[in-house]
């Protein structure tokens, strides 16, 4: 494969997902100093859409990190972290409300979201067996290690790709409780929308940059049996 196409792949990889994180990052920046009118913390708000649909026994516990904020299914618990939890900015209301829109979606029984849980360890055994399994095919010259490797691989993808409709899903799911919960004047949900939008970005990329991976591989491996 020629040199520059191999490289340009790896390039445009690169930027599509730097710009994805660069583009967050200032959406959440900027959305942090913006604090809503009614002041309700993204623990405050992620109570009350939970109260709203049910979820009593599930609780909301500050952790650490920065953008560390996840659902946990196992123990049912919204996890926010620090700034998210105590602060009543546009950026913690959309944070919380999205960890909360998975909160529902678990409970009710949303495919993908179970998919995607079933899918957690292999993913996770994939994204680091895929590579050794691709390095040692190259190296060895071993083409069914290699294409192990790109199998693993493919399980990585499926997995991001999974994870959109999840992501995309919850996010949805945010916007229309704030909009009927009354939390935020219109032009916070407009705010909220333009922050979970950013964050939707770099799940995206996600998907692009592994597939772009996995493209470059491939075409690797052929230019090399071409010469």
């Amino acid at each position: 494969m020629d040199i520059f196409i191999s490289y340009g792949l790896i390039i445009l990889g690169l930027v599509i997902s730097v710009g994805a994180t660069i583009y967050v990052e200032a959406q959440y920046a900027s959305k942090k100093k913006i604090m809503t009118q009614k002041g309700m913390t993204g623990a405050e708000v992620a109570r009350f859409i939970l109260d709203k649909n049910g979820l009593m026994d599930v609780q909301v516990v500050p952790t650490s990190g920065m953008l560390s904020d996840h659902y946990d299914p196992r123990n049912r618990t919204v996890n926010l972290s620090e700034d998210i939890y105590h602060n009543s900015s546009i950026a913690s209301v959309a944070v919380a409300s999205h960890e909360v829109g998975h909160a529902i979606q678990d409970k009710e029984g949303d495919t993908f979201l179970r998919f995607r849980h079933a899918l957690v360890p292999f993913a996770t055994f994939s994204s680091y067996a895929g590579y050794i399994a691709i390095f040692i095919g190259l190296i060895a010259s071993l083409s069914e290690v290699f294409w192990i490797g790109i199998i693993l691989m493919l399980v990585t993808l499926l997995f991001e790709l999974v994870t959109l409709p999840v992501e995309f899903g919850a996010s949805n799911r945010a916007i229309k409780e704030l909009d009927e919960s009354f939390i935020l004047q219109e032009n916070e949900v407009l705010g909220c929308k333009s922050m979970l939008r950013a964050a939707a970005m770099t799940y995206v990329a996600s998907v692009v940059t592994t597939l772009l991976e996995i493209v470059r591989l491939i075409l690797l491996v052929r230019n090399g049996r071409d010469e």
